[in-house]
């Protein structure tokens, strides 16, 4: 069996940037466990697999070592793919997934952008050995899905050099965002890290977002936010929240597209 792969860097202004996601258009499901594979051999923060329903797609998305509930950056890629080969005349394209309902994503211009579920995080104690894995000295924490760990300014997300594997150990925290106030007209930026999902720092994360947008536009008083991920590739993502949800728009450039033999 051939199935047909694609590389996409997503919330990248260029390639080589953003985060690299790897897309699989499938005529139906593969078994659980192949696709697992497949994201593993992939060995990319995020594998993207999706199967035509109805008039649009159903999508599963899976880490190199587990299948998560939502990923920002690999659904982006996915749409660039449909955009870009499989439906070229479309604008817009709609995802239904496991957990996180129904996710639209449309052209606007030169941007792609997602409709998804807003998660506004709420002010916890920190979980046990969460900051010393982090380092630094952060401000507060609070939690939705990930731990939302900030700082005071760019410059203190930027030198972070968190321990990953006693980052692994802390319970309670599915994955940790550090973030902090912007500059130079970048109103927050952030780093991801989800070292017990097989993801020591990921580029440039999207789902992440469904929590800083909230947090950013309640603390600074507005619902139009350019957020950048300060991670070694560096992402780029300009986001509203609208109510419930959040729109989170970026650019997807292709880097490879080829075969996987099963």
């Amino acid at each position: 069996m051939r199935l047909p792969i694609y590389q996409v860097d997503a919330f990248a202004d260029k390639l080589f940037g953003g985060n690299p996601a790897a897309i699989c258009p499938l005529p139906q499901w593969l078994p659980d466990a192949t696709m697992q594979s497949i994201a593993a051999e992939n060995n990319l923060a995020e594998t993207a697999f999706f199967v035509h329903d109805g008039g649009d797609y159903a999508l599963r998305w899976f880490t190199p070592t587990v299948e998560v509930d939502l990923c920002g950056h690999a659904t982006l890629a996915s749409a660039h793919v449909v955009f870009s080969f499989l439906e070229p005349k479309r604008e817009s394209v709609n995802f239904q997934t496991l957990k996180a309902g129904t996710l639209t994503v449309a052209r606007s211009g030169d941007l792609l952008v997602m409709d998804f579920p807003a998660r506004p995080p709420n002010p916890v104690e920190a979980p046990a050995g969460l900051l010393a894995a982090l380092g630094g000295k952060p401000r507060e924490v609070l939690r939705a899905r990930d731990c939302l760990v900030v700082y005071a300014s760019a410059a203190e997300v930027a030198a972070l050099t968190p321990d990953f594997a006693a980052l692994a150990k802390v319970h309670d925290c599915w994955a940790a965002a550090a973030t902090a106030p912007g500059e130079n007209g970048v109103d927050f930026v952030s780093r991801f890290f989800a070292p017990r999902q097989g993801i020591d720092e990921d580029p440039a994360t999207g789902s992440s977002h469904c929590t800083l947008v909230p947090y950013w536009a309640k603390r600074l008083g507005k619902t139009k936010l350019e957020a950048r991920q300060l991670s070694r590739r560096g992402g780029v993502l300009r986001c509203t929240l609208r109510a419930d949800r959040v729109s989170i728009g970026g650019r997807a450039v292709l880097y490879l597209q080829g075969q996987i033999t099963l």
